[in-house]
């Protein structure tokens, strides 16, 4: 039972820590364009 009440808290720590990290990564615009980049290396310029 004591294992429960150390995991809990830092599981809840890393889901936290893990859903503000993509929310950042969202709101900078990292994944706005998902089809261009891989077909950009193709055309030759």
């Amino acid at each position: 039972m004591n294992a429960v009440f150390f995991l809990l808290p830092v599981a809840l720590l890393l889901s936290g820590t893990f859903l503000v990290l993509y929310l950042r990564a969202v709101r900078q615009g990292q994944f706005d364009d998902l089809d261009d980049p891989p077909v950009r290396i193709l055309h030759d310029d």
